[in-house]
């Protein structure tokens, strides 16, 4: 008996904090490198949270965003849009409720997003 459209299960969609713990399994079953989750509640209502992570090259980055949207894309259906992997320097990855931006380390280093998000603009006031 085969599938057909009509009786073929749709995958359910995830909730934030399942899309996250699939982001973070993904980016650590393919060794990515210093993984931070950055909470964005109170700060953006872009996303509930940002992912910041290394690859080791270019082509390692690449892989990263690559793999990680193919198993979204398994579990729930969803796609994910991506921006930069040509280059492989740095890949942003929108995922909805997370957004997942991998660098290479010198890159990452240089732009230092960890940095600019941590820091509270009322500190400064």
């Amino acid at each position: 008996m085969s599938l057909t459209p009509e009786t073929a299960a749709t995958p359910a969609p995830l909730s934030s904090d399942a899309l996250l713990a699939l982001i973070l399994s993904s980016l650590n079953e393919d060794a990515a490198e210093d993984v931070i989750d950055i909470p964005l509640a109170g700060k953006s209502e872009v996303a509930d949270h940002m992912v910041v992570a290394s690859g080791r090259s270019s082509r390692h980055v690449g892989a990263l965003a690559e793999k990680m949207a193919d198993r979204i894309k398994q579990a729930s259906g969803m796609l994910c849009r991506s921006e930069g992997k040509q280059m492989g320097d740095w890949v942003l990855v929108d995922c909805g409720d997370v957004i997942v931006h991998l660098f290479r380390p010198e890159v990452r280093e240089f732009y230092d997003l960890e940095k600019l998000w941590s820091v509270n603009p009322r500190d400064n006031a």
